[in-house]
């Protein structure tokens, strides 16, 4: 059983500065105040969380001023991250630090550490929350760990083709599909037994995966081409290629129930699907090297997306499909999230 390490007294100097510069603005009347942008509205999220895979650290951004207020050191190689099921706690994977740190989402205070979890490149709670899944990137293996929120217990260690990479899974958590990059292949894993269902070839370096509503079909990123893959798994067949632009990568959806953005990291640009009829119906343009994971505020109308090539977090008006800010962060940022935010739907 992996049992998460409560870190003690972390309430520190550093933890109280970064709450002052957040309430720094806050006036007699308790509204808050801001020289760069309007106030915040309670319901809308006020700190955002980046990863900086390549900086071995986490930046912290003010979502009101818009700028970075704190980095903290969290391990190596950070590329993934998300909340646990009880919503309390955010996990940080740390893909060369072979570890799990926990994170209060709001605060940004470190408050744990789930030790001994192997090259956790990609993780993801089955629906159900019975099952937590950690891609081994760089060690070509899938763990399955039966899941009591943030205590886990390996099930079963799955080899697999080269480079698992990003997870999706059935509505019923009875399956787990695994994009391997450098086999240019997905897999299905039938999570009660932990056996490997069937592997199937798609394009060239698959990555991100997406289930359109209804458990319809699979949408693969194909980094290595200029399209997004659509896959009927029930009969194990591509259906359609939609092009999107080079580099193909991650997804996240609008949160209507209709949409999905795909970011094209080679292209540099942000495609919008229509998952009803499987049609790009546009994109954004002008944006910085490197578009990867994407995420957006519960209003829908802010999308925040990390820039791996750029060292830049961008801030895209969704109504517009323009960028309006760029910040400046830590290497190769991977990894976005704040809550709340809108529905992955």
């Amino acid at each position: 059983m992996y049992k998460f390490i409560k870190i003690r007294g972390f309430r520190t100097i550093a933890t109280s500065a970064l709450l002052a510069l957040l309430l720094a603005n806050q006036t007699a009347s308790g509204q808050t105040t801001s020289p760069v942008a309007s106030a915040t509205p309670a319901n809308q999220p006020k700190l955002a969380v980046i990863l900086n895979s390549g900086s071995a650290s986490v930046s912290l951004i003010d979502m009101n001023t818009r700028e970075v207020v704190k980095t903290i050191p969290v391990g190596k190689e950070p590329h993934h991250l998300m909340m646990t099921p009880d919503q309390k706690s955010l996990l940080i994977a740390n893909a060369a630090g072979n570890d799990v740190v926990l994170m209060n989402p709001t605060t940004g205070e470190l408050t744990g550490k789930i030790p001994n979890i192997i090259d956790p490149y990609q993780i993801g709670y089955s629906p159900n929350h019975k099952w937590f899944i950690a891609n081994g990137n760089r060690l070509d293996r899938v763990d399955i760990y039966a899941a009591d929120s943030a205590n886990l217990k390996l099930a079963k260690t799955v080899k697999l083709g080269k480079t698992p990479s990003h997870i999706a899974f059935t509505s019923d958590s009875k399956i787990a599909f695994i994009t391997l990059q450098d086999s240019s292949e997905l897999a299905a894993i039938d999570l009660e037994t932990q056996n490997v269902l069937w592997v199937m070839p798609t394009g060239k370096v698959p990555a991100g995966l997406w289930m359109t509503p209804g458990d319809q079909y699979l949408l693969i990123g194909i980094t290595g081409e200029d399209y997004v893959q659509v896959i009927d798994w029930k009969a194990r067949k591509e259906v359609k290629r939609i092009p999107t632009g080079k580099g193909a990568h991650n997804f996240r959806p609008l949160g209507d129930k209709k949409h999905v953005f795909v970011s094209n990291r080679i292209a540099s640009t942000i495609s919008l699907i229509n998952m009803q009829t499987l049609e790009k119906v546009g994109d954004i343009t002008g944006l910085p090297a490197g578009p990867d994971d994407m995420e957006i505020t519960p209003d829908g109308k802010t999308m925040w997306v990390t820039f791996r090539f750029s060292k830049k977090v961008g801030v895209i008006d969704i109504p517009t499909m323009k960028l309006v800010t760029v910040i400046p962060v830590g290497k190769s940022p991977h990894g976005v999230f704040f809550t709340p935010r809108a529905g992955w739907e």
